[in-house]
């Protein structure tokens, strides 16, 4: 598989990544025997990027590449290893977020002790915590490099703003953002950003929580799916919508010999030589079709295709509810 680069300063590693959210419950039950199984798969594609966090499954996630990595001892050379913190519970159980010096270490020792690892290769706050600038969670961050507890640091969900001022005050190697053709926002500044100084563009969610393959998750399966089931794009009428625009995506990647969702990866590949995809799935054949998309060159003729089939601002329906939103900086 194509290399890239994690961050100015970072290792080199598969153009397309994983996300193991999905090693959690989040759509749908999973358990520690699969999730091997996608990492063996991993392994065989040349997919050398995890990206996990502390709240996946409440530690569910971790624990599933811990047990991975103790089980094969070789494994830990072939993968880049980043997990995330800042997400947590007030005293009144509402969620809250915390980027002080002493959650974050406090949290990278728990999830250092789940995968058992003493360093993982990045370390994002999850969320910016309103009480602290973007230099003090950038310097909060920067300390734990210092100790030897994380390679490199990286933010997610923020705005390009917030990735400058954080610059200030540590080197950030990664941006994590949701980003696809259905959610294009990172087109309005943070892409760019990125680019400019030198920060690798992580793309969770590439193929839209499923909208963008082949198969999208069934009608009948969302109610059961928390997440997905208060999600405005997965609510009528914007998901009947949504699959009937969609149609039209997966005939066109038909046409050009692709699956859906490896057209939809190569896409976001297609939007920079720093853009990362995450894909994150349950099944070993999901996953060979998103990380397909590595081996599609689109010329600008596809690229004008795509863009005929699922023009800006295609989609029905927000990225998330009013309760999703919070702890994403809206930026534009």
């Amino acid at each position: 598989m194509e290399k890239r680069k994690l961050g100015a300063r970072g290792p080199e590693i598969g153009a397309i990544g994983y996300g193991a959210m999905s090693f959690s419950d989040m759509y749908g039950p999973t358990n520690e025997t699969e999730s091997h199984a996608i990492l063996n798969a991993c392994r065989d594609l040349g997919v050398t990027h995890l990206d996990t966090a502390n709240v996946y499954g409440m530690g569910k996630s971790e624990n599933a590449i811990g047990t991975y990595l103790k089980a094969n001892p070789g494994a830990r050379d072939d993968f880049i290893v980043a997990t995330k913190a800042t997400i947590s519970r007030d005293k009144d159980g509402n969620r809250s977020f915390d980027n002080s010096a002493e959650h974050l270490e406090a949290e990278l020792d728990k999830s250092l002790q789940r995968l058992g690892l003493e360093c993982v290769d990045l370390f994002y706050a999850h969320r910016r915590d309103p009480r602290f600038t973007p230099e003090e969670t950038a310097a909060n961050l920067g300390r734990l490099v210092e100790k030897g507890k994380t390679r490199a640091i990286g933010l997610s969900e923020v705005a390009p703003s917030t990735l400058r001022r954080a610059m200030t005050a540590f080197p950030v190697a990664a941006v994590q953002s949701e980003y696809s053709l259905s959610t294009r926002s990172p087109d309005l500044g943070l892409v760019q950003t990125c680019a400019e100084l030198g920060v690798a563009m992580v793309a969770f969610s590439p193929v839209g929580r499923s909208l963008l393959t082949d198969n999208p998750i069934p009608r009948e399966r969302i109610p059961d799916l928390a997440f997905l089931a208060g999600n405005p794009r997965f609510m009528e009428p914007n998901l009947t919508e949504n699959l009937r625009i969609l149609e039209g995506f997966r005939k066109l990647a038909a046409e050009m010999g692709a699956t859906a969702a490896g057209l939809a990866n190569a896409w976001l590949l297609s939007r920079g030589p720093h853009v990362i995809p995450i894909p994150g799935t349950r099944s070993v054949d999901h996953l060979r079709e998103c990380v397909s998309g590595a081996a599609l060159s689109l010329t600008a003729a596809d690229l004008d295709r795509i863009e005929a089939v699922l023009p800006v601002g295609w989609a029905h329906g927000d990225r998330y509810s009013v309760a999703q939103w919070v702890g994403p900086e809206r930026y534009c």
